[in-house]
């Protein structure tokens, strides 16, 4: 082989060479640009992770701020409906009481306006009027309080006198009632005034 070949052969080495590192140049340049492209691509997906997350966090605190407003209506609408009720119980509770007594009312006008003079009669429309009063009273609740031989009571009692002088068995007892108490759905709304025995 002559130097010529050689020389050849050697310089096609060498373009062989530097065609080959310019091949592993461009293949590492690319590899790099798939690197970079590739951090980018993350980088983008992290922030729209980010944009995403913030996105619907933003939903989320507009979402709780209006059920927070609907609730503070609600609530101020629930205040002003129950200060207008009771306002109007206020007013007009006493309505079903002055319901039920009306009809009794109507009897005294009839009763007053009647001429007859006969005493047993008027006493009889008298009692029957009493007897309807005391059932109107019921129906709303009102019940008279028992104290008849009953053992004297503070809690629905007030003895207004005492009485000396009487049998073993009737003291500490309820002699006679001076005034009738009454409950009203079981609380006491006057005390029975009454003379126990000493």
């Amino acid at each position: 082989m002559d130097k010529n070949e050689e020389k050849k052969i050697k310089v096609e080495g060498d373009d062989s060479e530097k065609e080959q590192k310019k091949q592993e140049n461009s293949e590492e340049k690319e590899s790099d640009n798939k690197v970079e492209e590739g951090e980018k691509a993350i980088d983008k997906a992290e922030e729209n992770k980010e944009s995403t997350a913030e996105e619907k966090l933003q939903e989320q605190v507009a979402e709780l701020k209006d059920r927070y407003l609907r609730q503070v209506a609600e609530f101020d609408n629930y205040k002003k409906r129950t200060l207008k009720e009771k306002a109007d119980l206020i007013l007009n509770g006493s309505e079903k009481t002055i319901t039920a007594i009306l009809p009794i009312l109507d009897d005294f006008e009839r009763a007053i306006a009647d001429k007859n003079e006969d005493p047993k009669a008027i006493h009889e429309g008298f009692e029957l009027i009493y007897k309807k009063f005391v059932k109107a009273l019921e129906s709303l609740g009102v019940k008279k309080i028992d104290t008849d031989g009953k053992d004297f009571t503070t809690d629905n009692m007030e003895a207004i006198a005492m009485v000396p002088g009487v049998a073993d068995e009737k003291k500490g007892k309820v002699i006679d009632c001076v005034q009738a108490g009454y409950t009203l759905n079981d609380k006491v709304i006057r005390h029975a005034k009454v003379a126990v025995g000493q």
